[in-house]
């Protein structure tokens, strides 16, 4: 039985994984590959499975902790797509704020798992602006603190790929720039320049990731508990809300579009810095019709990503938080944000049906491998 390809791809929160992603399975059914997708959060009802469903390939999800801490039931969803669609390739979203990735996953998968998978070299997609924040270029809103800053850092530093996503944020000398400082500080990488949204530069970096083989010599040198600090800094919340069957119709898009932007006001108050906002909606009787918008730093505005095509009756909200706040911070201006649009601005009846908030606990590998292991 021939290896399928596994290609994980990596980076911060909000640098755009998700749409990468879809683009990237789409390219590959376009070369009669089977695809199959692998997404990873630390809770549950993740935005990026809903998505990944919407466009109709087949999608495993690994909720209560990352791949690094839940090795066995990455393989166990692999397993799972073999045996109902058998991809050839696999494209593996892991989340957001995890690094050492090298060491824990890709090289146990293929030191154990080599006869049934090769592996990809690692690509860590980012955020331009994001970027430049980190990397000292630009002062332009709100910084992370410097554990969480170390985390971004460390995904940089493993990556063989390194992608620069979002190209059309940038200007020619801006984008150069950032070039440079990436060639300088981490020269071991591979660097791409893409725009998820419109495909640009997608081809060379599919290409490349497509029939690269991972270097087994590249691992972290990193301290777990600063890791562990970092991680702990972030607030988690995924929420699921149930729009029930109105007699008024109403546009999806529009109320994604308020709810975002009285969100991000309501973070923004409570002086907290959004690492990823996300949301879709669905109406209850077609889940493949879909609307979904995401807000990626405290200081731009949310974008569609999907739009929802006709009026909606009753629908299914997804809500996905990553900020550097509280958690509590996060389910008391959601809960907020939803009855002020949903039910005082529409008049709509509503449900909360799951919510959970929390801050991800610290890193515990299921196993971590050097080169000479």
């Amino acid at each position: 039985m021939p290896t399928s390809k596994y290609i994980m791809i990596g980076g911060f929160l909000g640098a755009g994984k998700t749409t990468v992603i879809q683009r990237f399975a789409h390219y590959l059914a376009a070369k009669k590959h089977t695809v199959g997708l692998i997404t990873n959060d630390q809770g549950a009802g993740l935005v990026d499975s809903a998505i990944g469903r919407s466009n109709q390939f087949p999608v495993e999800e690994i909720s209560g902790g990352c791949f690094c801490c839940r090795f066995n039931s990455l393989i166990d969803a692999a397993r799972n797509l073999t045996k109902a669609t058998r991809p050839d390739v696999f494209l593996a979203e892991p989340v957001g704020s995890c690094t050492d990735l090298v060491a824990t996953v890709s090289l146990p998968l293929q030191k154990i798992y080599g006869d049934d998978y090769t592996v990809s070299p690692l690509s860590v997609l980012i955020d331009p602006l994001r970027a430049r924040q980190v990397l000292g270029l630009s002062d332009d809103g709100k910084k992370f603190s410097k554990n969480v800053t170390y985390i971004y850092r460390k995904q940089l530093e493993e990556a063989e790929f390194i992608v620069i996503n979002k190209l059309d944020l940038l200007d020619d000398d801006s984008l150069g720039t950032l070039r440079s400082a990436l060639e300088k500080e981490f020269p071991d990488a591979r660097i791409f320049e893409i725009s998820a949204r419109d495909g640009t530069g997608c081809e060379d970096w599919f290409e490349a990731a497509t029939s690269s083989k991972m270097n087994v010599g590249r691992f972290l040198d990193i301290d777990y508990d600063r890791y562990g600090e970092g991680e702990a800094l972030l607030g988690w919340l995924n929420m699921t809300v149930a729009i029930e069957d109105t007699d008024t119709e109403f546009d999806g898009n529009k109320l994604l579009k308020s709810l975002a932007g009285t969100l991000r006001k309501k973070m923004t108050d409570a002086d907290a810095e959004v690492a990823h906002l996300k949301m879709t909606l669905t109406p209850l009787a077609d889940p493949m019709e879909i609307g979904a918008i995401n807000l990626v730093r405290g200081n731009s505005e949310p974008e569609l990503s999907h739009h929802l095509i006709d009026p909606l009756d009753d629908g299914e909200l997804l809500l996905n938080i990553r900020a550097e706040t509280a958690p509590e911070t996060l389910e008391g201006a959601a809960t907020a944000a939803i009855e002020a649009e949903l039910k005082t601005a529409l008049g709509l009846t509503y449900k909360i049906t799951h919510t959970e908030h929390f801050r991800p606990g610290m890193p515990t590998p299921t196993h971590r491998m050097t080169a000479d292991s």
